[in-house]
């Protein structure tokens, strides 16, 4: 009997094909990239690797991207092998590191690559779990350092979601790696039901058996849209007792923002709704008790923790990266055990953590990206409805989709029938990096290791069809070139082409800031909105912007909250409900006071009659308008008015057919820069980072080669986006002579990262003048490093910040959590308790290397005593 029979035979379910054809290729040693839909299977594929390991006696690296993923794994293979076979390294967490198999994240492995551990003897398999985490701006090139430093003898296990370029991305394994196999599988083992939500009407997004939009829904939609009634999305309480209903529960439910997380579940624990029973609701108790142990009850006070736990017991929570993460482990756990019926979710929740659920709700499709709102793509899309569909518990899993106006569902269901994912290369080299390779390969072999990476890879694939482009975009336009000059003859306009282009530009500019000053007027406008919303009381009488002229109504009941006010109001029309400012797009005027009875409060939609007579006695003045005026950048209109070619004869004849010119001029000075910034290759690039080095005695040159220093070996113990910043302050003594609460401040400068800046409250001092002068210090390292790096034409190192250092510094002196939640607010850092104890642990990890990399031993112990000073109360429990 061979390996995988062996292995198949102890299983509860049969394997698919594409399962069995990875463990095939893994039994043959060599490398595989299997793609699969979430929740397909894929990773019995690295689980057959680590038994094939145990059963030869070699080792196997089970890695993943995140801690928790990490966690999770680990306590899967335990069950299955016991917990003397597995270990587990995370970083701030060790279990049973010599063991043949072992679970790590990403980084873990890097490290023990560069360090050139022994751990790597008798290696036979890495399973990269979602490898397609290497698309990761920020840590992407983790995985592509690993595929490129790894032993040949390795085979590597690729595990990853549908990527559309998959066979792309095995092409360059097996340039890199060798023999690699790419099997791809877009069957789900739980098909998924496309639905979209109206009202409380659920209907089916396509027609039975086709992929043609519904007819019953867009007649729906139609009668919807001719009402004279404005649509309302429902509440989202009655959004979960509709899936109630229709057996659809439990659900995530993906909302793009944690203050909308968050919003939704406080909407829900205001309303009478429960989805547990008794017996769930003890167990729900039980489990988040044991889960808080060790957390102080002040903390646990700031931290809303009657509250939390209330919402659970009845069935329902929050999920995203703001939270604690004790807090969010719970809910994971419950979750799992289908304790909780909803879960309110950001898109992080669909990467990696196995939290499969019957139905997951959308209710936009439009997401922040940090510069913009922007359409999801068909790949997210196909990420987050891959949480539905429980494998061995649902026969079908469930995307629904809330309709909201101005949605069309035949682009909505183009969104759910499309699967265009596509795995970019985000790998570039650093300064950690470069110093690590060059230890370990020299020079020549490393920079033949970086022309060999992914990026090299599209890149070069990438110059070869902008070139041609080009070279099309020639051609196209010497003829519309020949064609306008004979139009300025025919016309007798005495101009240039170049002078044409310039006036289409100005006025493409001029186009682009009407648009954007249409966008900030009505941010605008919605913030004044509902500040006027959260103001007005009982009886205040206001216009609002009607279809033909402006609408009268008076409010019943105020809002209950500022910062989504919803005041109920009865309109002159008998109309009877909340109103708030997405619905509003001109900010309401108060007109006037009318008198409004208790019964009238207590039950508004039976005595709409009241306020009706009351509108025909009173007579209020309303505005005869409430019209927007969009303002925009005066100086484009004037240089527009001013142009020569705005005084041409037949001026609009020219520009239409310029207007292909001007387009196509763009697109090739866009290819141009590309093929530009790919012809100056990442070999290049590590070059000139090899040269700043050399300068700062990190890296000398002997007898012609490149060597890495004695301080180059303290900087390849530096893992930080930060590396060379943190080696310099190391190197001249910045935060030597601090206490360890002082160099926890000093050291956060450089590992916090403050992403929701807020107007400190007041001058951001810091508890000591050491802290003081080490954050001045570190800042003037900074300035000079900038300074080199622009010299060197080197992307610039972030900039320190400071907003944490206080926090930090009040929590390793051993103060409470909220009064280091105010001390971040008060320097300009607003943190929820999950990203104050994210923080604290980024913070925790930079000193580590600190007490490894330190010039002094005094610096190392404080560095140790800072570690142990942090790791307490919520952020202990936390790690």
């Amino acid at each position: 009997m061979s390996h995988l029979d062996e292995f198949t035979s102890r299983l509860s379910f049969d394997l698919d094909d594409f399962q069995l054809e990875g463990c095939r290729v893994v039994e043959k040693d060599q490398g595989v990239l299997v793609c699969a839909p979430t929740g397909a299977g894929k990773t019995v594929v690295g689980e057959f690797a680590v038994d094939l390991a145990l059963r030869r006696g070699t080792k196997c690296f089970y890695t993943t991207p995140i801690k928790a993923l990490s966690n999770q794994k680990y306590h899967d293979l335990c069950e299955v092998h016991g917990e003397e076979a597995i270990g587990l390294l995370t970083g701030d967490v060790s279990i049973n590191p010599r063991a043949d198999v072992v679970v790590m994240t990403t980084e873990v492995l890097r490290n023990m690559i560069y360090a050139e551990s022994g751990d790597l003897h008798r290696l036979n398999f890495v399973v990269m779990d979602e490898i397609h985490y290497l698309a990761d701006r920020d840590r992407g090139a983790v995985w592509e350092e690993i595929i490129l430093s790894l032993d040949e003898s390795v085979s590597v296990i690729g595990l990853s979601a549908t990527v559309s370029n998959s066979e792309e991305f095995g092409r360059w394994l097996r340039t890199v790696r060798g023999d690699t196999e790419v099997i791809v599988t877009d069957r789900r083992p739980v098909p998924l039901d496309q639905w979209m939500m109206v009202g409380r009407r659920v209907f089916e997004m396509f027609e039975p058996g086709g992929d043609r939009v519904n007819g019953q829904l867009m007649h729906y939609i139609g009668r919807v849209e001719e009402s004279e009634e404005k649509y309302r999305p429902l509440g989202r309480p009655e959004v979960l007792q509709v899936l109630q209903g229709r057996n659809m529960l439990p659900a995530i439910t993906f909302i793009f923002s944690r203050a909308g997380c968050d919003g939704a579940l406080a909407q829900c624990h205001r309303s009478r709704l429960i989805l547990t029973t008794k017996e769930e609701a003890e167990e729900i108790r039980q489990i988040v008790n044991a889960g808080v142990e060790g957390i102080p009850e002040e903390d646990l006070e700031v931290l809303h923790f009657r509250r939390w736990r209330s919402a659970l017991t009845r069935g329902f929570a929050a999920h995203h990266a703001g939270m604690l993460p004790a807090f969010r482990h719970i809910v994971e756990e419950l979750f799992v055990k289908g304790l909780l019926k909803a879960v309110f979710a950001t898109e992080t929740l669909a990467l990696g953590i196995n939290m499969p659920a019957r139905t997951v709700v959308l209710e936009r499709l439009v997401k922040f990206n940090g510069e913009a709102h922007v359409d999801l793509t068909p790949g997210q899309y196909t990420q987050l409805t891959g949480r539905a569909g429980r494998r061995g518990i649902d026969v079908l899993g469930n995307a629904v989709v809330q309709w909201a106006a101005a949605m069309d569902p035949r682009a909505v269901a183009g969104l759910a029938s499309t699967c265009t994912y596509p795995l970019i290369s985000t790998f570039s080299p650093g300064y950690n990096m470069a110093i690590n390779m060059l230890k370990m390969n020299g020079l020549d072999e490393s920079l033949r290791l970086i022309e060999k990476s992914f990026a090299q890879f599209q890149a070069d694939g990438s110059v070869v069809d902008d070139v041609r482009a080009i070279e099309r975009d020639q051609e196209r336009l010497d003829a519309l070139e020949s064609q306008l000059e004979d139009d300025f003859e025919r016309l007798g306009v005495a101009g240039t082409i170049d002078e044409l282009v310039d006036y289409i530009e100005t006025r493409r500019r001029l186009t682009e800031e009407e648009r954007e000053a249409k966008k900030r007027a009505r941010t605008e406008r919605d913030k004044e909105t509902t500040a006027i919303l959260a103001k007005l009381q009982i009886g205040d009488v206001i216009a609002v912007p009607g279809k033909k002229r402006p609408q009268l109504a008076v409010v019943i009941t105020p809002a209950n909250q500022t910062k989504d006010p919803r005041p109920w109001v009865t309109t002159e029309r008998g109309w009877s409900g909340r109103i708030d400012a997405a619905g509003i797009s001109v900010p309401p005027i108060i007109v006037g006071r009318m008198r409004v009875p208790k019964n009238v409060r207590h039950q508004p939609r039976k005595n709409t009659r009241y306020v009706l007579s009351e509108f025909k006695r009173q007579h209020f003045e309303r505005p005869k308008k409430m019209k927007v005026r969009s303002r925009v950048a005066a100086k484009y209109r004037k240089a527009v008015q001013e142009h020569p070619v705005h005084s041409w004869p037949d001026r609009e004849t020219l520009v239409r057919a310029a207007e292909d010119y001007a387009r196509i001029s763009r697109e090739q000075k866009r290819r141009r820069r590309r093929v530009d910034g790919a012809t100056d290759t990442l070999a290049r690039t590590f070059e000139r980072i090899l040269a700043l080095l050399t300068e700062m005695d990190y890296v000398e040159i002997e007898q012609g080669q490149p060597v890495v220093t004695e301080e180059g070996e303290r900087l390849a113990k530096v893992h930080s986006s930060a590396d060379l910043l943190v080696a310099q302050c190391l190197k001249r003594g910045i935060w030597e002579n601090l206490d360890p609460a002082e160099l926890a401040a000093a050291v956060s400068t450089c590992a916090f990262e403050n992403r929701r800046e807020i107007a400190p409250a007041g001058e951001n001092e810091v508890p000591t003048d050491a802290i003081a002068d080490a954050i001045a210090g570190t800042q003037r390292v900074w300035a000079e490093l900038a300074a080199d790096e622009q010299r060197h034409r080197l992307p610039i190192t972030r900039e320190p910040e400071a907003e944490f250092a206080t926090a930090i510094h009040q929590w390793a002196a051993g103060a409470p959590l909220g009064y280091c939640l105010s001390a971040a607010a008060h320097s300009g850092a607003e943190l929820t308790p999950g990203d104050f104890v994210r923080s604290c642990l980024q913070v925790n990890d930079l000193l580590e290397q600190v007490a490894k990399t330190g010039y002094s031993d005094a610096l190392r112990k404080n560095a140790r005593r800072a570690i142990n000073a942090i790791s307490r109360g919520v952020v202990a429990v936390s790690a």
